[in-house]
């Protein structure tokens, strides 16, 4: 039976008004939508999370006590978990030579590792945590201020902690031989990181020791895995090639660039840690006959730094640079984009001059040469040797008159930072 035509449109208008139209009647006779319907807005702009990786001393480290001994009456034997690294009223005498023996390390030669004082239990806080990087001090005093300034560059553009900044500390006493559940642990954060942000690829800012950690991280990770979860890496004063002031510490300890510290105290801590071993200049960019350290009587170069350990009366020190060889000698490129910024143009040091041909007690000399004031110009530079060897972008710059732990806060690299993490 066929509908007359009117019929047809009294049917078609009354369901045009009751909202069935659209359900009944294909088209020509769809309901169209309104043109001044507000347009889609655009999707935000996909962000490359950031994880914080610090070099020497860039990471909180808490410690437990329950000790049997002390060295001195003022110390406490037992403690519930409280900062050991970094607070600064620890560093004082007579307290620092509490600290010394909370924090020092000991070599087992039979299982080429290293333990803490017996009656010491240490971790590392915050894991995932920006701001336990951010801040050294958790009391946030200035001088403990880290990846801070870098963090709050990020926030401006629309970064949040916790969700797209991520800190991935470790114990920086040890080296890579040690720190393999660091490794671990830092493939998944970094895992995690990508699919908890729409599957983004991630951006490593280093400093210091931790361009080399991550370097060690890289160059165990399959091309395929880095081409999906590693976005860059954006090095600042990389000790790509370690530094002569390793050999300094071993030497004649560390003052920290305090007046308040004193090297020769801190160095019965300082020598016992692996990382400050690996740190010793690199075969691969100081040759054989360069002198390192000079007597009277004697040079000791590259090829004879065991003779300068046996005469400093600290094998164990030769013992942890064995240790660590092998990631010295490894520098295989990263393969990931990288971004190596680095200060230039400071006094540091080159080389050690001794009066006397007994160096075992006597403080020497420091033999200034460039670098940041704590790495020498050629380790600094190191990154630029991949550029014939890795089909990655590299961009280097030198900041001159920049130094060390500066270059963290400096205008020009928080500039560079948000420049480039602005790229997608």
């Amino acid at each position: 039976m066929r509908l007359n035509s009117g019929i047809f449109w009294v049917l078609l208008i009354l369901a045009t008004f009751v909202g069935l139209g659209d359900c009944f009647w294909p088209w020509p006779f769809v309901k169209k939508h309104k043109d001044n319907a507000p347009p889609t807005p655009p999707p935000p702009p996909k962000l490359s999370p950031v994880i914080f990786v610090p070099g020497d001393g860039g990471s909180q480290l808490d410690a437990r006590l329950n000790k049997n001994n002390s060295p001195y009456f003022v110390c406490e034997k037992t403690h519930d978990w409280y900062n050991l690294w970094l607070d600064l009223e620890q560093l004082v005498i007579p307290m620092v030579y509490c600290w010394i023996d909370n924090v020092k390390l000991y070599y087992d030669k039979a299982t080429r590792t290293t333990h803490n004082t017996p009656g010491v239990e240490t971790r590392i806080p915050g894991w995932g945590d920006p701001e336990v990087v951010e801040w050294i001090d958790p009391t946030r005093n200035s001088a403990g201020a880290y990846f801070k300034d870098i963090a709050n560059v990020l926030v401006d553009m629309g970064y949040v902690r916790r969700l797209n900044i991520h800190g991935a500390p470790y114990d920086f006493r040890k080296a890579p031989n040690e720190n393999k559940q660091f490794f671990i642990d830092l493939k998944q954060l970094v895992e995690d990181t990508y699919e908890a942000n729409n599957q983004s690829a991630v951006t490593f800012i280093t400093h210091s020791m931790g361009s080399p950690m991550t370097l060690v991280f890289l160059q165990e990770q399959t091309l395929a895995w880095k081409n999906k979860y590693v976005r860059r890496q954006i090095s600042l004063a990389g000790a790509w090639a370690g530094s002569i002031k390793a050999v300094k510490v071993f030497a004649m300890g560390d003052d920290l660039d305090s007046f308040a510290l004193s090297a020769k105290i801190l160095k019965a801590e300082q020598i016992t840690h692996p990382s400050t071993a690996w740190l010793l200049p690199s075969p691969l960019f100081w040759k054989p006959s360069e002198v390192l350290a000079m007597t009277p009587s004697r040079n000791y170069t590259m090829a004879q730094l065991q003779d300068f350990f046996y005469d400093l009366d600290y094998m164990t020190g030769w013992e942890m640079r064995k240790d660590t060889m092998r990631y010295t000698q490894n520098f295989s490129p990263p393969d990931v984009e990288l971004h190596c910024l680095y200060g230039d143009g400071i006094d540091t040091v080159e080389r050690l001059q001794y009066k006397k041909s007994d160096i075992s007690g006597e403080t020497p000399k420091l033999i200034m040469g460039l670098g940041d004031g704590t790495v020498n110009q050629r380790s600094l530079r190191a990154c630029q040797y991949w550029s014939g060897y890795s089909s990655s972008h590299i961009n280097t710059l030198a900041l001159q008159g920049v130094d060390h732990m500066k270059i963290l806060a400096h205008p020009d690299v928080l500039k560079y930072v948000r420049t480039v993490m602005e790229q997608p």
